[in-house]
């Protein structure tokens, strides 16, 4: 990090006379390292920082919105909503874990961080022309304090954000702690004046005041919403903003169905599209539009950390319990089959919570990991300290006898047995029934074949499609016995990982199975202790990969290291890709590109 350092005089509570007390001034943070980017960048590599601005494009989202407010403990917000509103430091996509100025300008704190005050830009605005005030951040942490997710509350208790001045903002913390520190430094800065009479947790009907690089135009409910550029946008020209967020409207057409937006982009009805089946993109994306090439395909490796498919139990359901039992279905789910039949092998196996990174669990534990892992051998696997895990693998023909006579033994030994092709509790005589909850209209199908292998060992799944706001509802309450996810990419141990799995956030919709574990709490607090230690981090991060791994707490799917997307060639790009996105938003209009096409998609 870059910091200069200089002398503040301040007086002691203990004595009359002056002490002095050294005090830090950064421009910018790392969670890791040093942050990539000098104090005097200009703009970040990964954009052209020329590239024009104009030009409208259309999007696809699938399923339906009810709302704008992105922070409502119920409805479903409407694409995008996230980025209505500017945070105080912001992070860029060719790194980890760093932020930079957005409307904060700088920061200063004493060596242990206990406390940093954050000088506002005094040309920070809002859409009406109102200026973002220290007052504004004050409002918007105690805003969340008090009508946020309960996660929010347990994260920063204790914590306070005072404005000390109209344009300084102070954060003072009950003990240091850098992660928490920047986590607020991402937070989104609200506007006092239009937050004080709308909460915070419930919807917003119509768009609310925002700050950022677009705000709402056009929309319906459920079917559309329109983003135009925001013309005066105060932060345009700051280095992290410059030669991004280009096109004049960006306009997001809601569709029921996967299948039909597909049908939608080839038509012309919208411009860019990422595909996440490997089957619709080798039998799909042909014909004439294509020939022409007036529709761009891509297919690019991508070896950062990438987000990877499972299954999660509901560990509250009592069905789920026992590890065997968890063990005995996910012997059911042939990857092997599945990829070659229905995914042309466009898959990889996901095996680790860390997926393409160094922290990913391999062979078996270090003397480093052995060193975390021994006061905690009574409460995890013994197979942490004892096999290297990899998910079951088959012979891929469809018909893996040994898997499912494994699993018979598993469910064996947790009191189950078969009765009349029926398996059923060997104490109560209950089936062993279960739902699986998915989103309608998403690509599913790999359930049938697993529904059917389940079905051979006796257990029965029941599959229910439902609508995205029931979808969400669910999900929020935990309303389910298993479901489909993703869990995003995590690109090293960070205390994040408190959130998606510490029993002190059980209550967080990120720990999609309900995991409330002890040696899962030790380790990732352990992480939180010792953030920006790589050597301690290293083995930290492996050791929970085994105990998460090895728990079966969630059924183990696939991944792919290729981002596949198309676009009707329309648009240029930056020379350099950004490494850990696509980075749609620093491309633009080209014109030129656009006069070739037909008269529907110019």
């Amino acid at each position: 990090m870059s910091v200069r350092v200089f002398a503040a005089l301040v007086l002691s509570a203990l004595s009359f006379g002056l002490q002095a007390e050294a005090l830090n001034e950064s421009y910018a943070f790392a969670l890791l390292g040093e942050p990539k980017y000098a104090a005097d960048f200009s703009h970040y590599d990964y954009v052209n920082p020329a590239a024009p601005k104009g030009g409208d494009v259309r999007l696809a989202a699938i399923g339906t919105y009810d709302n704008f407010n992105r922070y409502a403990s119920r409805g479903v917000a409407g694409e995008r909503t996230d980025a209505l509103y500017d945070s105080l430091f912001t992070t860029s996509d060719d790194e980890i874990g760093s932020y930079y100025p957005l409307i904060a300008e700088s920061a200063r704190f004493p060596a242990d961080m206990r406390w940093v005050e954050l000088d506002i830009n005094a040309r920070a605005r809002f859409h009406d022309g109102s200026p973002i005030t220290a007052a504004d951040v004050a409002f918007t942490f105690n805003k969340f304090m008090t009508e946020g997710v309960p996660q929010f509350r347990v994260a920063y208790k204790g914590i306070k954000v005072k404005a000390i001045s109209r344009l300084t903002v102070r954060i003072e913390f009950p003990q240091p702690d850098k992660d928490k520190l920047l986590g607020l430094f991402g937070l989104p800065v609200l506007p006092e004046s239009f937050w004080k009479d709308h909460k915070l947790n419930e919807p917003l009907a119509a768009p609310p005041l925002g700050s950022g690089p677009y705000k709402v135009g056009s929309y319906r409910l459920g079917q559309y919403i329109t983003y135009q550029r925001v013309r005066d946008y105060w932060a345009a020209n700051l280095p992290v903003n410059r030669g991004r967020f280009n096109f004049d409207s960006i306009r997001y057409d809601y569709y029921l169905d996967d299948k039909v937006a597909l049908e939608a982009f080839k038509a012309g009805a919208y411009d860019f599209r990422i595909e996440g089946s490997p089957k619709s993109w080798a039998t799909q994306y042909q014909g004439g539009n294509f020939a022409r090439n007036y529709i761009v395909k891509q297919d690019e490796t991508n070896q950062s950390a990438q987000n990877t498919r499972w299954m999660a139990f509901n560990m509250k359901r009592p069905l789920f319990a026992d590890r065997r039992v968890r063990e005995a279905i996910t012997l059911a789910f042939d990857f092997d089959w599945m990829n070659k039949a229905l995914y042309y092998n466009a898959y990889q196996r996901t095996n680790s919570y860390f997926q393409n990174t160094p922290y990913a669990a391999s062979g078996y534990p270090d003397a480093a990991e052995l060193a975390l892992l021994a006061p905690l051998k009574d409460k995890v696997p013994p197979e942490v300290f004892t096999s290297i895990y990899q998910p079951p693998s088959s012979d891929g023909s469809g018909n893996d006898r040994q898997n499912l006579l494994k699993a018979t033994q598993l469910l064996k030994q947790a009191g189950w047995e078969v009765k009349n092709q029926q398996l059923v509790d060997s104490k109560t005589g209950k089936p062993f029934t279960f739902e699986l909850m998915l989103l309608s209209g998403s690509n599913f199908q790999y359930v049938l074949p697993f529904q059917h292998n389940l079905k051979r060992l006796g257990i029965e799944m029941q599959i229910r499609e439902i609508d995205v706001t029931q979808y969400t509802r669910r999900m929020r309450e935990r309303d389910f016995d298993m479901m489909a996810t993703v869990y995003m990419a995590i690109p090293f141990p960070s205390p994040d990982l408190k959130i998606l799995w510490d029993s002190e956030y059980i209550n967080s919709s990120y720990n999609r199975p309900g995991v409330s574990d002890p040696a899962v709490d030790s380790l990732v607090r352990q992480i939180a202790a010792h953030q920006g230690d790589e050597k301690a981090l290293l083995p930290l991060g492996r050791a929970l990969d085994r105990v998460l791994t090895w728990n079966r707490f969630m059924l183990p799917m696939w991944y792919s290291n290729h981002d596949r997307y198309a676009y009707w060639d329309k648009f240029s790009t930056p020379a350099v890709r950004p490494a850990y996105v696509i980075g749609f938003d620093n491309w633009w209009f080209d014109v030129n590109k656009a006069a070739r096409l037909p008269a529907r998609q110019q």
